[in-house]
């Protein structure tokens, strides 16, 4: 390998903006429309949603996010975008049904329109002539690591993709991602699928059996990203995590994204993403995220209560 990654030029696209599709209203108006194009059901509590943002679509690159509301009283949640379809206008999002926004949304339907749609925000992944990438995705994860691997592939790269979750069902996108990697290893924590046990220890052994790997990508539960990063720091080997898990505002206004990166404090909204997993503060993090769990909670089971149908008597 020569020194230093070779950059392919070839993935590069304009300047981001925020953009929509206009549509004119009776008034004469216009306004921005962002409508559900497919929707579909990939694991249980997770939703894969074609959203029509023909802007976005054309601009947006691997490693990007939207800030989207679903509603003027919607608060804004930042979602991966996991592709784009430019022949459609649109882009490829996942929504795992856990909090109040995500549950709302899971219940929107084909042909549903979302009201602010943001993007794409962030900075890019590095796409680059590495040698040897391995990328572990946690769960909900490996829909973000997708279209890394994907371009990654496309720059010459050999890629091997770690797919992991608790059970066979849960497991996202194998077929997918069997196309754009060179390699995929599933790890089941059940043994329903691949490996039995956990992603560290699929990565273990393959550093272990002698497997060159000139670099880590990890994108998944922050427990999980730590995990990765304590494994790879002994072999110096260059370990990238995303810190896309604990993005709320994604403008860098609300500060709930800080994160120790070394001894400066980092955005993950603006300053990332991706960080070097081998100096972000875990352990800090992991604390602060527990903060709000409660509260969270109680939002989601409300919107619940409020918009359940009510018994039918008999």
């Amino acid at each position: 390998m020569e020194s230093g990654p070779i950059h392919c030029p070839f993935l590069a696209r304009p300047h981001a903006i925020i953009v929509g599709k206009l549509e004119s209203l009776p008034s004469g108006l216009e306004t921005i429309v962002f409508r559900i194009l497919e929707k579909q059901q990939q694991a249980p509590q997770v939703f894969r949603f074609v959203l029509e943002a023909p802007d976005i679509a054309r601009k947006a690159r691997a490693g990007q996010f939207v800030i989207l509301r679903l509603d003027e009283r919607g608060e804004r949640i930042p979602l991966t975008i996991s592709d784009t379809r430019a022949e459609q206008g649109a882009v490829v999002l996942f929504v795992q049904a856990v909090g109040k926004t995500s549950t709302q949304m899971s219940q929107l339907k084909v042909g549903d329109s979302i009201l602010d749609v943001a993007g794409p925000l962030g900075n890019p992944s590095e796409i680059a002539l590495f040698g040897t990438v391995v990328l572990v995705g946690g769960g909900f994860g490996v829909a973000a690591i997708y279209p890394i691997a994907r371009d990654l592939t496309q720059c010459g790269n050999t890629t091997i993709s770690i797919l992991g979750a608790r059970t066979q069902d849960l497991i996202l996108l194998q077929e997918e991602m069997q196309s754009v990697s060179t390699q995929v290893l599933p790890v089941t924590n059940d043994g329903s699928l691949g490996r039995k046990g956990m992603v560290t220890d699929e990565l273990k052994s393959l550093i272990e059996d002698g497997t060159s790997i000139d670099r880590v990508i990890a994108i998944g539960p922050p427990v999980m990203m730590k995990a990765i990063a304590d494994l790879t720091r002994p072999y110096k080997i260059k370990t990238v995590v995303s810190m896309n898990p604990i993005m709320i505002d994604g403008t860098g206004m609300c500060g709930a994204c800080r994160v120790m990166v070394g001894q400066e404090m980092k955005f993950a909204c603006v300053d990332g993403p991706e960080f070097d997993g081998h100096a972000v503060d875990f352990e800090g993090l992991l604390n602060r995220l527990k903060t709000y769990i409660p509260e969270e909670q109680e939002s989601r089971d409300k919107w619940m209560r409020e918009h359940s149908e009510p018994c039918q008597q008999t």
